[in-house]
């Protein structure tokens, strides 16, 4: 198995961090909190409505992590098996997403609002879930909810699911077709320039600009790129630095900005600057002086455990919100309820994790790999 990168797991834990709050957030409107007294509002919008950057942030994650990986197990793209790598990628994905489907359905029949398929107005029956349960397991949720709509608080979360599954679906395929690292390059290329064209072309819809499949896969494309050409990379210290400043500067001037009027170029800003900082993640730089620090290693952990937290943090909030309103809610109580949301957030993500998803991530590896299969993500 691989050892972990503190790093990467940093990166990652900002990233899930962004999307919980930006969750909490819609529901209950923390710039009506104390926190509107404590910080100056742009700064508190910068923390709190840019959820969706820390999921491109996730896809650039992604894209490296998968392409290192790959790369380090078979040693070039021309040789990756493909069945192996979908049985590693389905005994990861699949145990702990099967439960969060599970708990979503049995949620709305017992009655949770949150759960059901009529959000938005839209009426959708339960027996919808017949169609909206395989959309998600079979990597077109997102193409769901452009014909659809937001019919699902729970479950329409999961969007971001399918576009990492289609890059799964295609990576192997990919590898295989262009056999070498420079024309794996190349198509990272065009798929770059693919992304803003995409959303500039849909920008009056956010189901399409930030949902999109062509939306999101030049993030994963630059993650990709940066792993192919981190091993080549040779710069001085003190450049490495000073880009990696200047990628953390962009990501936080993105966020700074928010995604209203920069839905075509604010996207391509984050997953740059993830890029850039993932090309240096093995080495010292900005982050590494306190990586040991208490909020670090709360970061790490949260980012370690990333995925689970994406899954189940929308089950407690979805029955959060059912039971308790926004409008039930007191402005001077709603940093207690978010501190109460994300502990209870972490500590399901933590049991699922440990009590469930890897032990189920170890048993079906060793059914389907050895015992000496290397993790890939």
């Amino acid at each position: 198995m691989t050892q972990r990168n503190a790093r990467i797991d940093l990166l990652r834990g900002i990233a899930i961090l962004a999307v919980l709050l930006l969750h909490f957030n819609l529901s209950y409107r923390l710039n009506a909190s104390p926190l509107a007294a404590w910080l100056p509002a742009g700064l508190l919008d910068a923390l709190l409505w840019n959820g969706n950057y820390g999921v491109t942030m996730f896809f650039a994650i992604s894209g490296f992590l998968i392409t290192d990986h790959a790369l380090r197990r078979w040693g070039s793209p021309a040789a990756v098996a493909p069945g192996a790598f979908y049985l590693r990628r389905a005994a990861r994905i699949l145990p702990p997403l099967l439960l969060a489907l599970v708990l979503i359905v049995a949620l709305a029949c017992a009655g949770l609002p949150s759960f059901g398929n009529g959000d938005g107005g839209s009426g959708l029956p339960l027996g919808y879930f017949w169609v909206a349960i395989p959309s998600v397991l079979t990597f077109w949720h997102n193409l769901l909810m452009q014909d659809a709509g937001y019919f699902n608080y729970a479950l329409n979360v999961y969007w971001s699911l399918s576009v990492e599954e289609m890059f799964y679906l295609g990576f192997p395929l990919a590898c295989l077709l262009l056999r070498r690292r420079r024309w794996l390059l190349a198509a990272c290329l065009v798929l770059v320039a693919v992304g803003p064209w995409y959303r500039a072309r849909h920008a009056d819809n956010e189901i399409f600009y930030m949902y999109g499949y062509w939306a999101c896969f030049d993030a994963i494309a630059l993650g990709i790129a940066a792993a192919v050409l981190a091993p080549a990379l040779r710069l001085p210290a003190s450049a490495g630095r000073a880009l990696q400043w200047a990628a953390a500067g962009l990501i936080g001037f993105s966020f700074w900005r928010g995604i209203g009027g920069h839905e075509v170029w604010g996207f391509s800003q984050v997953a740059a600057g993830t890029a850039v900082l993932l090309l240096f993640a093995p080495a010292d730089g900005p982050a590494g002086r306190w990586l040991g620090s208490l909020p670090a290693r709360g970061l790490r952990w949260m980012g370690r455990h990333s995925y689970e937290l994406y899954l189940f943090h929308i089950v407690v909030l979805g029955v959060l919100r059912d039971y308790l309103p926004r409008a039930a809610v007191a402005p001077e109580i709603k940093l207690v309820l978010l501190l109460g949301y994300l502990a209870v957030s972490l500590l399901v993500a933590g049991l699922v994790a440990r009590g469930f998803a890897e032990p189920a991530n170890r048993w079906l590896r060793r059914r389907v790999g050895g015992a000496a299969a290397v993790q890939l993500a």
